[in-house]
């Protein structure tokens, strides 16, 4: 990035624009690809990086473009889909694509007006300078979604940028998509999921208030504070815990805890290589960053009929992860 640039946050080393208005006036030329890009799959990470080579063959600039909120939040909010990541992560995400910079275009009712021409014009043309923009055969845009890619090339031949469609990418039979990628973490395939994204599904939180580590039954645990996000299927998940540069092995129940009479809606973390130390005791406050990794689906959630019968089958559950973590580490 040139000095112009300076002004713009930053995520990875990236330049992180929030607005029309923080794109410099020299910033093209450019190639870009517009989407949500929710979850960041290996789909995205395919377009994206097609985006930084052609950046690097022009010597110009590869660039996300992107929303916030998600549009559906927007145009349908009794409707809209839970995130699998949220924006913070999203940038992130997009950073280790290779793009050279990521614009976050604030989505209200004036964004979601402009039509077709008019988002090409001023944002593709006329903010980013595009040379080349690359999408997914679906994609959609401008008022009321009235354009695809064949209008989009349209464009193109007209305002001086070439357009490459890409197809859908399949991993094992699966077409890869967000939408198609929410259903799978919804059901509690975090296998699946895994695929499609190229990394384990995780949610990003911190701990629940006034609730750090404590031993709860059997062994260390940590809950989650209320989470916006998409959570997996209500059951019993092997996880692993980042807790600053530290990892731990756990099991993680997502659920009502019918048990304990009253239902009470929880992400409750069993560390299983929990080592307490002073350290890990002050770091972990109601502002610590807690990041969990969902690795595989035990079971649903059962009501058992007594304590005691629930905690000897989380003494199962743990003996299944640890051995799913001895397999792993072969």
């Amino acid at each position: 990035m040139n000095g112009s640039a300076q002004f713009a946050s930053q995520s990875g080393g990236v330049a992180v624009f929030r607005s029309l208005a923080e794109v410099p006036s020299d910033f093209g030329p450019s190639a870009a690809a517009v989407g949500n890009f929710d979850g960041v799959h290996l789909g995205h990470c395919e377009i994206l990086a097609a985006v930084a080579a052609d950046a690097r063959a022009m010597r110009g600039r590869g660039v996300a473009v992107t929303f916030d909120p998600h549009p559906e939040q927007v145009l349908r909010p009794a409707n809209a889909p839970k995130l699998l990541t949220p924006t913070p992560e999203r940038l992130r995400l997009l950073a280790g694509t290779g793009v050279d910079a990521v614009l976050v275009l604030p989505f209200d009712a004036a964004l979601a007006q402009f039509t077709p021409r008019a988002f090409v014009e001023r944002i593709l043309v006329g903010a980013l300078g595009v040379r080349r923009v690359h999408e997914g055969a679906s994609f959609r845009f401008g008022h009321r979604a009235a354009a695809g890619v064949e209008e989009l090339a349209a464009f193109g031949a007209e305002l001086g940028f070439s357009v490459r469609v890409h197809e859908a990418v399949h991993v094992r039979g699966l077409e890869v998509s967000s939408s198609a990628v929410r259903a799978l973490v919804g059901a509690g395939d975090m296998r699946r999921a895994r695929w499609m994204l190229g990394r384990p599904f995780a949610v990003l939180s911190r701990p629940a208030h006034g609730r750090g580590i404590g031993s709860r039954l059997v062994v260390p645990t940590v809950n989650l504070a209320p989470y916006d996000g998409l959570l997996p299927a209500l059951g019993v998940y092997v996880t692993r815990l980042k807790i600053g540069g530290r990892v731990f092995e756990s099991v993680t129940n997502v659920g009502n805890r019918p048990t304990f009479g009253e239902p009470s809606f929880a992400v409750e973390t069993h560390i299983l290589n929990f080592e307490p130390t002073q350290d890990t005791v002050s770091e972990l406050s109601q502002d610590t960053p807690l990041e969990l990794e969902f690795l595989l689906r035990l079971r649903g959630e059962i009501k058992f009929p007594t304590p005691e019968a629930l905690r000897v089958h989380i003494m199962r559950d743990v003996e299944r992860a640890k051995k799913y973590f001895r397999r792993a580490q072969k």
